[in-house]
């Protein structure tokens, strides 16, 4: 194999384009966009098995992001009432733990990244259609121009073009009854939340955030509703009316979440919240999917870019150790569709937990202590943060 064709240049194709290149295969990522997308998005867990990952092809990013290092959560009622805490993630034995960072700033590094290593990034190429050959795959993009390689990777997200053209019967990603609204904030004499995300279960809605040594509060809700909004119709709504709605909604709940809404600073982020466990098809013929193209969580495990970067490092181990594409695309799916299936599903269990009716909220408010202690310990969770892809072992030593 000589030439890897990579759709998506957000988090998973810059990260899939230097992982192939520490396996000896070329690549160019082909990103839909006219221009980077450095400010995309509010911002991101990073978890620990997303960084030990990435250390297998000598990236590190938490630094160089302006990660914020969130090794435990703290969980309240919309009261004030303490909850409980719980770590985000499990700490390496070298110290890594899990980050925030900006999405915009972590895909910029990445691309910066790949840029230095010698690794074509080109913007503009919305990927229109492709045909497979007897030699590769031809890629046709919406400029009228092509592509061609041995294989092509879809690392487009959760709308993936690439999983449409593959498999047009494949799932659609489902909508989870939640809106994601977040922005950034300050207030003056605000402690630094050093360390810790705090997330609180309001009468009406979810809320989280945290306070940077700077001052700058993340902040974000997840709010229900029961019919999907477009974008577009999220997108229509005005810093100022969302502040208004906020206001609203939490005016029941602790005093400091109406604080941090009522001194928001700049544009006021929404979208809906959707996942998709995982699509039947995971490569055909020439053409193999990562990351949300193929399995989407929702953004309560803090798990999506993650899972997107263990993809990427699998599949290229695979395609270094593998007898052919299709052997290494079937080793891949083999390693990975049961863990990404069982992360989706945890993170789907945890959105349903944000929101709940009166009686429920007084249940979970009380049960919630004894819970997070007996399935949200370290142990407990080992499962998804101390998986460790190791990049020296042959893949077929590893399984």
């Amino acid at each position: 194999m000589t030439k890897a064709l990579i759709v998506g240049g957000g988090i998973a194709g810059p990260t899939m384009a230097m992982a192939l290149q520490r396996a000896g295969i070329d690549s160019a990522v082909y990103e839909a966009y006219d221009r980077p997308a450095d400010y995309t998005g509010m911002f991101l867990n990073t978890a620990s098995n997303g960084l030990d990952a990435l250390r297998a092809i000598d990236v590190h990013v938490a630094e160089a992001a302006d990660g914020f290092p969130m090794p435990r959560m703290r969980m309240w009622s919309g009261t004030g009432k303490p909850l409980g805490e719980v770590a985000n993630g499990v700490r390496l034995a070298d110290g890594t733990v899990s980050v925030c960072v900006k999405r915009g700033l972590l895909q910029k590094v990445l691309r910066e990244e790949a840029l230095e290593r010698g690794i074509s990034v080109q913007y503009g190429k919305r990927l229109e259609s492709y045909q497979a050959t007897g030699q590769g795959v031809v890629a046709r993009f919406a400029d009228g121009t092509t592509a061609t390689g041995d294989i092509l990777i879809g690392a487009d997200g959760i709308h993936s073009r690439t999983r449409q053209l593959m498999n047009p019967e494949a799932p659609k990603p489902s909508f989870t009854g939640l809106v994601g609204v977040g922005g950034y904030s300050h207030i003056a004499g605000l402690a630094p939340t050093i360390g810790t995300q705090h997330f609180v279960f309001g009468k009406r809605a979810f809320f989280g955030y945290l306070v940077r040594e700077s001052g700058e509060i993340y902040w974000f809700a997840n709010l229900h509703r029961p019919d999907e909004p477009t974008r577009e119709e999220l997108a229509q709504i005005s810093p100022q009316e969302w502040k208004r709605h906020l206001l609203d909604l939490f005016a029941d709940d602790m005093p400091l979440i109406n604080q941090i809404i009522g001194n928001s600073i700049g544009e006021i982020g929404a979208h809906p919240v959707h996942d998709m466990p995982t699509s039947p098809l995971w490569h055909r013929g020439p053409v193999v999917l990562i990351g949300d193209a193929v399995h989407a969580t929702s953004p309560s495990a803090g798990q999506g870019a993650s899972m997107a970067i263990e993809d990427a490092i699998t599949l290229a181990k695979c395609l270094r150790d593998a007898p052919g594409a299709t052997a290494a695309f079937t080793s891949y799916e083999e390693l990975r569709r049961n863990r990404v299936e069982k992360v989706v599903a945890y993170s789907r269990k945890l959105s349903n937990s944000k929101t709940a009716g009166p009686v429920a909220r007084v249940f979970r408010d009380m049960m919630m202590p004894i819970a997070l202690k007996v399935f949200a310990s370290d142990k407990a969770h080992a499962w998804m943060y101390t998986h460790h892809i190791d990049w020296d072992t042959p893949i077929s030593q590893a399984a």
